[in-house]
């Protein structure tokens, strides 16, 4: 199948592929191309494309994309030996949610401030959360 069809049956665009690609996340070997040089992508291809988009959605970098797909490959994908990826992978995620919850209250304190006491010398004067770095503290 050309790239078109794999745009269409992935959901990845083009250029997202050719990075996959340069990455070394999927291969295409110069005998899978047509007599006009266009690329000719394999099921394998696609199934590997499919993977690599259901790892990113779960959260995975293309690093760790690219060891669980070698770990698939080598039949090495096991639950014992992803479940410790996983719990690392939330561990990560419970972290960034605190973090996320930490900044989501700290700009909503700055608009609340913002609005409450806010008083530029003039209406076209910057939003001081943007411009001073210790609005939010205060």
């Amino acid at each position: 199948m050309l790239i078109g069809e794999l745009v269409e049956k992935t959901g990845l665009s083009r250029d997202t592929i050719r990075f996959y690609e340069k990455q070394g996340l999927i291969t295409v070997t110069q005998k899978q191309r047509r007599k006009n040089n266009y690329k000719e992508y394999s099921n394998e291809v696609l199934e590997r494309l499919l993977t690599v988009k259901r790892l990113k959605n779960f959260g995975f970098t293309l690093n760790e994309a690219a060891e669980l797909l070698d770990m698939i490959e080598m039949k090495e994908a096991t639950c014992g030996n992803v479940n410790e990826l996983i719990e690392r992978k939330v561990q990560l995620l419970e972290v960034k949610i605190k973090d996320m919850l930490s900044l989501r209250s700290q700009l909503m304190a700055g608009v609340k401030k913002c609005v409450d006491c806010c008083n530029p010398e003039t209406p076209d004067d910057n939003c001081p959360i943007l411009v001073t770095d210790n609005f939010l503290d205060n």
